[in-house]
């Protein structure tokens, strides 16, 4: 069983999907996913190592454009990292005001949710 996370017009709903559960009708093609991106060393980090702020993916994707870099001051609700899920551009903010400690992800990473993203002091 595999459980994910679906957020819908801002309703979070908690799914449950069972693999090979027999209906009675033929058994589809296993779907193709793609292997988990291995953490990028290149990855831009902070000399004095990571934030005690996380900022964590709401929802699995793939990082599409990282918004600040390390350094950089920040206030509550300002974007950090943009996701890309089912060709949606998801907006991953600053749950609070500080600056920028280190970014974890790199452009083209796939994320699962709750997967830190980046940190802020």
């Amino acid at each position: 069983m595999k459980n994910y996370t679906i957020t819908v017009n801002g309703n979070v709903y908690d799914v449950v999907v069972e693999e090979g559960a027999s209906t009675g009708a033929p058994a589809p093609a296993a779907p193709k996913a793609a292997p988990k991106a291995a953490p990028k060393a290149a990855a831009p980090k902070a000399a004095g190592g990571a934030g005690s702020i996380k900022v964590e993916a709401g929802a699995a994707g793939k990082v599409f454009k990282v918004e600040t870099s390390v350094g950089q001051a920040l206030k509550a609700g300002d974007t950090v990292v943009i996701l890309e899920a089912m060709k949606m551009e998801i907006p991953v903010v600053a749950p609070q005001d500080g600056t920028v400690a280190s970014i974890d992800v790199a452009v083209g990473d796939a994320v699962e949710a709750g997967a830190l993203l980046a940190t802020l002091n």
